[in-house]
């Protein structure tokens, strides 16, 4: 305290000297200077309004310099692109289009035509330039991640079964683009574009298939160690490299001007391939096998890394390939080492996606101006072109998988994944705009195809499934287990630590029950656009501590990962629609008595109270508090039995004490059962029902007869729940309903609770 004290003095003094120094220098300074000595002197604001004035004069011209605007720019871009990918997701539609609808809304189609003085002070036509370049540049770092995307092994492994699937879905949507492109261009093409390459333009358009939305929406739909699954990535990766080698040729043939000046610049791109395959490729995967960890991975390696990226990205574009088909390329000959990739696509990706790419969306919106369509002719064209879209895409895929001995419900399936387009279409008309083969019109109504053909994929696949549902009941599949001698429980964690804790829980209250254990272990990853590089990585660690602890314990368990934007929903969803007898879930850091859990639970507390929504700071055991970890949900709405699990410290429930508050609470005496002959524990039992005469003497004889037929069990003499009841006790047993009347009434003796399942006892 005495050295805190000395060195407050002396901050103090400090501060007091050095700012007597600053008044005398500029004290002497204004005597020496004379009104005459500059302009400045006399525009001085005299007084705290001129000072005011002169402020806001300055805080405008700042928000109107080129790169106060450019930072204003991207903070609304970013925060209205979120905003509608979140309303999206609700609609169950991938973030995505709900970012392409953003950009359209922030262009003159909608902000620009109703409010028209807000979208020229947000995006004045100077400014556009600026927003442009860097969002073609996060457009090389996107192509570079999907690149990686791309599992060049899976596409060799599946090549066979996908080549006719691929190029079929290309061929045929390319050859109805081409055949609508020569009825179109007298109408509507540039005066100066040639017809090949404003038709080959058309068709490319046509055949596109979006891999990133396409993955995402598989993993979505939990389809992607399915077959079909499989399939449609496979054919959508080795459509998407024919796709782009395409594109390649038709921008060398647009910007060359005729296939015979654009031979050379084919030959020449076909050199660069072979080197970047054969030469480059063979060193990056020298360099992925020694340098697949964080450890090693250094700034040089990456620098060299980015500077490949570039340098592939400039050869390209010097040779009209476009810079965009060098970064893919780049990322396709990525090392097979998924760490290697993953740690990779972690410098890129999050910049890419969460900056730049709101920025291409913005871009492309603001040249959407959907009020050039003013004929019925226009928008007749634009529907011809959604019609052929989806006709030829939807029918190429769907014949072809037919044709390889593919069932009908998984050929329409097939069909309607590779009819997604999303922004790798729009970057297809992107390029085509920038180089004047694709007039305003033409784009406009491929944009709007685009978000056409994108947004129904989702109700589309749910329509086809539901045309051919099954039938199956919950129940009976239920029932069907249970003459198994089955009893199938459902774990549900997120931090892989509580995984391992929570299968202790599981195999302590239900290995010595009558049925035999049927264990699953399910682990969420949250949100929608997760990278398909991530997710193996991601089930390994998030499974390691359970399988690890599986082992010791000599338990089998069946391991089951997701990729979800709504993790509460799809576990209510899992444990209602399969034969689950009881959903283990943790009632996150609600009660928990980990010291970060306790950090951030008074961090959340401190500001909710602050803001006024918490009035009271004893909310904690409210019976609402297990909301916040949508742990209520899975209460109210799975079918089986939940149990909440509250982690104390828990090793082993070796001393059990067991509520008893109704007669509806008898049902834990079961559960004690089957618990204290796994732990060889002991249960202690508090009987709070003398409050209830109708129901004492019945309660009475069922608790004296678990006492008689359980070695060390004992009911306390006490009726009340105290702190003290749990002194030396390690596990409490409690129902949800006796939880929800305890956590009010006797909230002091809560906080002293031991490690704790709440268990709603399902129908």
């Amino acid at each position: 305290m005495k050295n805190r004290n000395k060195s407050l003095t002396f901050y103090t003094l400090m501060i007091l000297l050095f700012g007597s120094f600053m008044y005398l220098i500029i004290h002497l300074e204004e005597k020496q200077h004379t009104p005459d000595d500059t302009i400045a002197s006399a525009q001085a604001p005299e007084n705290i309004i001129e000072g005011y004035h002169a402020f806001s004069q300055l805080l405008i011209e700042q928000i109107q310099s080129p790169f106060g605007l450019l930072l204003m720019q991207i903070i609304v871009i970013l925060l209205i692109c979120r905003i509608f990918g979140w309303i999206f997701n609700k609609m169950g539609q991938p973030a995505v289009i709900g970012e392409i609808t953003a950009g359209i809304f922030l262009g003159p189609s909608l902000l620009g035509h109703f409010f028209p003085d807000i979208s020229s002070f947000l995006f004045p036509l100077e400014s556009l330039s600026r927003i442009n370049l860097l969002s073609q540049f996060g457009l090389i770092l996107f192509m570079y991640v999907i690149g990686m995307e791309l599992d060049i092994n899976e596409v060799k492994k599946k090549f066979q079964e996908t080549l006719s699937i691929s190029h079929t879905s290309i061929a045929l949507p390319f050859v109805l683009g081409v055949g609508t492109a020569f009825f179109i261009y007298d109408t509507y093409a540039y005066q100066e574009t040639p017809f090949l390459p404003f038709a080959l333009f058309i068709g490319i358009a046509m055949s596109i298939t979006a891999f990133p939305v396409l993955a995402r929406i598989i993993q979505e739909k939990k389809m992607t160690r399915t077959h079909l699954g499989t399939l449609a990535l496979a054919s959508a990766a080795n459509g998407d490299i024919t796709a782009w080698c395409m594109l390649a040729a038709v921008v060398a043939i647009a910007q060359a001007g005729s296939m015979l000046s654009a031979v050379y610049n084919i030959l020449l791109a076909a050199v660069y391939l072979l080197i970047m395959f054969y030469i480059v490729r063979p060193v990056i995967r020298m360099i992925g096998n020694l340098y697949h960890n964080r450890e090693v991975v250094d700034k040089y390696l990456i620098t060299m890394m980015f500077m490949l990226l570039i340098l592939s990205s400039f050869i390209t574009e010097v040779l009209g390939l476009h810079a965009l088909f060098g970064a893919f390329v780049v990322g396709v000959i990525m090392p097979d080492n998924l760490r290697f990739r993953k740690i990779m696509s972690e410098k890129v990706e999050d910049v890419a996606l969460i900056l730049f790419l709101p920025l291409f969306f913005v871009s492309t919106g603001l040249r959407t101006e959907i009020g050039l369509l003013n004929s019925p002719e226009m928008w007749k064209l634009c529907g011809i072109f959604i019609l052929i879209a989806i006709a030829g895409k939807m029918g190429g895929s769907i014949l072809s998988a037919r044709f390889a001995g593919e069932s009908w419900k998984d050929s329409l399936l097939l069909g309607g994944l590779m009819n997604t387009r999303g922004l790798m279409e729009l970057i297809v008309l992107t390029i085509g705009y920038e180089l004047k083969i694709l007039p305003p019109a033409i784009f406009v109504m491929l944009v709007i195809m685009t978000l056409v053909t994108t947004f129904m994929t989702t109700p589309l696949l749910s329509f086809i499934n539901f045309c051919y549902r099954t039938g199956e009941k919950i129940v009976k599949q239920r029932q069907e287990a249970q003459k198994e001698g089955r009893f199938k429980v459902l774990l549900s964690f997120g931090r892989a630590v509580n995984g391992r804790t929570m299968l202790d829980v599981a195999h302590q209250m239900f290995t010595e029950g009558e049925n035999k254990l049927d264990l699953t272990a399910l682990h969420l990853t949250v949100g929608s656009d997760i990278n398909p590089v991530h997710t193996e990585s991601f089930e390994q660690d998030s499974f390691s501590p359970i399988l690890n602890e599986a082992q010791k314990l000599n338990i089998q368990i069946q391991t089951r990962y997701e990729v979800t934007h709504n993790a509460g929903q799809r576990i209510v969803d899992i444990a209602n629609n399969e034969p689950y007898d009881f959903l283990l879930v943790g009632a996150g850091i609600s009660l928990s008595n980990l010291s970060t859990d306790i950090s951030a639970r008074k961090i959340y507390q401190s500001f909710f109270r602050f803001i006024g929504r918490i009035n009271s700071p004893t909310h904690l055991f409210f019976p609402n508090a297990l909301i916040h970890d949508k742990t209520k949900m899975f209460i109210e709405q799975a079918n089986c039995s939940v149990g909440i699990f509250v982690n104390r410290s828990f090793v082993k429930a070796t001393e059990i004490i067991l509520i008893i508050n109704a007669k509806d609470d008898l049902f834990l005496l079961n559960y004690a059962t089957t618990l204290i002959k796994s732990t060889k524990g002991k249960v202690s039992i508090l009987n709070r029902t003398n409050h209830i005469p109708s129901e004492n003497e019945l309660i009475h004889d069922e608790i004296n007869d678990f006492v008689a037929r359980t070695t060390d069990s004992i009911v306390l003499s006490g009726k009340e729940l105290q702190r003290e009841s749990f002194t030396g006790q390690n596990f409490l047993l409690i129902s949800y309903a006796t939880w929800n009347k305890l956590s009010v009434e006797c909230e002091e003796a809560l906080k002293d609770m031991p490690s704790t399942l709440i268990i709603k006892h399902g129908r």
